[in-house]
């Protein structure tokens, strides 16, 4: 007969002994098992019958469901001016799952010559968008450009401080479309997205990455986008501050 070894002996017993001494001395599942029980004799798939007929006083169940069309968030009647896009955008009910209270209205006029847009209001933001450490940056990078308040449109995807925002979610939930109208009435001539999110709202089927997406073909004009790390990342890291005007310049240069 062959003894038992003291070496696995002694690993077992310390092995129970880390366990009691983590207080974990029983083990439970959500679901009781029936170790005993005989599995369920499996029932034969009856085959579907051919050339089977379904007349209109058929019972509901046999009937084949028509899938609804899908009615946007503008739902039949889209804002036809920059006025009407606001008031829907601050009022519409069915913009979010939160309603009208706490959504920041966008700034600006038509036709500017640069859009700047981000996913989401800042989180101290009320009246005006962008109001806080995010604004000042975008204040001084709009003086750098040599662009005034009254040549930039400024805008956000999203109508209210969302963070983690799940931007390819919102694209399939219809944001993208109101993001695609938006545009379509500022007419901008340049847009520049600080948030590599923004490019699942911009342009759903182009690749995502910090880049240059494809030109945008809207009714008004063709759009050239800019995509950057949103403005918290560039206020934290001063190395993405200089990778953004190194693509901006090249870029601007391109636009020329």
């Amino acid at each position: 007969m062959t003894a038992p070894d003291p070496d696995l002996a002694r690993e077992l017993a310390a092995h129970r002994e880390w366990w009691r001494l983590a207080g974990v001395d029983l083990d439970f599942a959500d679901d009781a098992t029936a170790w005993l029980a005989r599995p369920a004799p499996v029932e034969p798939v009856a085959e579907p019958a051919a050339n089977v007929a379904v007349r209109g006083d058929a019972p509901a169940e046999t009937k084949l469901a028509k899938k609804a069309p899908a009615i946007g968030l503008f739902g039949d009647s889209p804002p036809e001016t920059l006025e009407a896009f606001r008031d829907w955008w601050l009022t519409a009910p069915g913009l979010d799952m939160v309603g009208p209270r706490g959504r920041v209205p966008p700034r600006g006029t038509a036709g500017a010559a640069l859009m700047v847009l981000v996913v989401h209001p800042e989180e101290t933001d009320r009246e005006h968008l962008l109001s806080g450490s995010q604004g000042r940056l975008i204040e001084a990078i709009l003086a750098a450009m040599g662009l005034s308040g009254e040549e930039t449109y400024v805008a956000s995807a999203l109508p209210r401080f969302t963070p983690m925002a799940d931007c390819a979610a919102e694209a399939q939930r219809g944001m993208a479309d109101v993001l695609s109208r938006h545009i379509e009435i500022v007419a901008p001539r340049r847009i520049v997205a600080f948030g590599a999110g923004l490019a699942a709202l911009l342009a759903p089927d182009a690749k995502k990455d910090y880049g240059n997406l494809p030109i945008l073909n809207h009714k008004a004009s063709n759009k050239p986008v800019l995509v950057s790390e949103d403005l918290e990342s560039l206020i934290g890291m001063p190395r993405l501050k200089a990778r953004f005007w190194r693509r901006w310049i090249e870029w601007s240069s391109e636009q020329v």
